[in-house]
């Protein structure tokens, strides 16, 4: 399963990527907006998630919508999962240590792709 170094090159190895530590937490941006990020569980998360609470840690990602933010969902419960705090905002918290690498690849790349500018996005589809 992945981990916090994985996520880490993944993320540095897209173009114009940059890491830094926003609230003592780890927030990987492109443009200065965030694609993928640390996120904690808050005590209203703990609440709403009942027994569903992961043990590892949890990170967000960027979707290109809601649409497929309930898709990831759908297809993999176990991995992909929101809370109330994201209700109608295009990212999906996800467990870390449920997670393979090709799909994490895949995930963090979208979620460049969902927050880069036009330009740069599509040199790098060309690239």
């Amino acid at each position: 399963m992945a981990t916090i170094d994985d996520v880490r090159r993944i993320a540095l190895s897209l173009p114009q990527t940059s890491e830094r530590e926003s609230r003592g937490s780890l927030d990987w941006r492109v443009a200065d907006k965030s694609f993928v990020w640390e996120r904690p569980l808050r005590r209203a998360d703990i609440a709403a998630l009942g027994d569903r609470v992961p043990n590892g840690p949890v990170y967000a990602a960027r979707t290109a919508d809601e649409g497929v933010k309930l898709a990831l969902i759908a297809d993999s419960p176990a991995i992909y999962f929101t809370t109330p705090h994201f209700d109608g905002y295009p990212a999906v918290l996800f467990e870390l240590d449920r997670i393979d690498v090709a799909e994490l690849t895949e995930l963090i790349t979208d979620a460049w792709l969902a927050r880069a500018p036009r330009r740069l996005a599509a040199e790098f589809g060309t690239g």
